[in-house]
């Protein structure tokens, strides 16, 4: 059994589509129980094939030509890509300046830890061999995003919906350090514990990808562990890393210089991006509308001379 995995390995479009028939299973149970969420199954399923394909299309080129500049074009693409995540799709409180503090706090966290991690814990040189750095600066996006959107959203609720503490505070005059610090540690407390629970069922419980697909991919099974050891660590620390950056930086913009809470400077209302999209969908159906109404009209009025020349004819 020491070869068996290689050729299930290979996969074609084929295999997939019997991969997206547990997406129509769900889908099918969502319709049968009502739940409302069917549609949203089947657009992130296909979503899930369009980003995955494009990203192996890219992917093989960077791999092939095996420059760094495109390694490190790749890296902050991954962390433009999950900013936008976090700030427009998982957000639904924004402040000012909200993208480029996420931003900074994103590049800040998983670049040099991925550095760090693969040159030195990893033992890889050059660390940014394309097929070693790009999946795991991947895993620290993915797992920086949950970290950041729990921190950041904390922060704003308890700032513009339950202020009331933090006001008493500055009240009786406490600077807004002082003032902020529960809420920082509360932010920082909620935004690490998904990734402690992952580390403490990890191996037991559950087998992670990672370990899964270097398993696959012909590595030993301790070597696999070791690795996905490392990696969970990289992901702790860059989860942290962002989180205290973008906690801070959101208590700053929210909490201003004179000790005043200001929350004129948070946004409760949906994305432009997502408002604008509602704006062009509503002046689509406007329009739509409109020529219904003009053809109906039309017809209408064809009718109606129709039966005045009959009765013309006749009479």
């Amino acid at each position: 059994m020491d070869g068996a995995p290689t050729d299930s390995t290979h996969l074609n479009w084929g295999n997939v589509g019997l991969g997206f028939s547990f997406i129509l299973f769900n889908a099918l149970i969502s319709t049968s129980l009502q739940l409302g969420v069917g549609s949203s199954l089947l657009s992130a399923a296909i979503r899930c094939v369009v980003q995955l394909g494009l990203v192996a299309l890219v992917l093989q080129k960077v791999f092939e030509t095996n420059n760094p500049w495109a390694v490190g074009g790749i890296a902050c693409l991954l962390n433009l890509l999950g900013t936008i995540e976090a700030v427009v799709n998982k957000s639904k409180k924004r402040y000012n300046h909200m993208f480029s503090s996420v931003l900074f706090g994103m590049l800040c966290s998983t670049i040099p830890v991925s550095i760090i991690g693969i040159r030195f814990a990893m033992a890889i040189e050059p660390f940014w061999k394309p097929e070693q750095y790009i999946p795991i600066v991947g895993m620290l996006c993915g797992g920086t995003i949950s970290g950041i959107v729990v921190s950041v959203s904390y922060v704003l609720q308890e700032i513009y919906d339950n202020r009331d503490k933090v006001e008493m505070y500055l009240a009786f005059g406490a600077s807004r350090f002082e003032a902020c610090r529960p809420v920082a540690r509360e932010a920082l407390r909620l935004a690490l514990t998904p990734t402690i629970n992952q580390m403490s069922v990890i191996g037991i419980i559950a087998i992670p990808g990672m370990m899964t697909g270097a398993i696959l991919g012909g590595s030993s099974v301790q070597q696999a562990a070791r690795l996905q050891m490392v990696i969970m660590f990289m992901i702790s620390a860059s989860t942290a890393l962002a989180s205290i950056i973008t906690t801070i930086t959101t208590l700053a913009v929210v909490v201003d210089s004179e000790d005043r809470l200001r929350p004129d400077r948070v946004d409760v209302r949906e994305h432009p991006v997502w408002r604008a999209r509602n704006w062009l969908f509503s002046r689509a159906v406007d329009g739509v509308k409109r020529m219904m109404r003009s053809c109906c009209g039309l017809r209408r009025k064809d009718r109606q001379n129709g039966a005045a020349e009959t009765a013309r004819l006749l009479g």
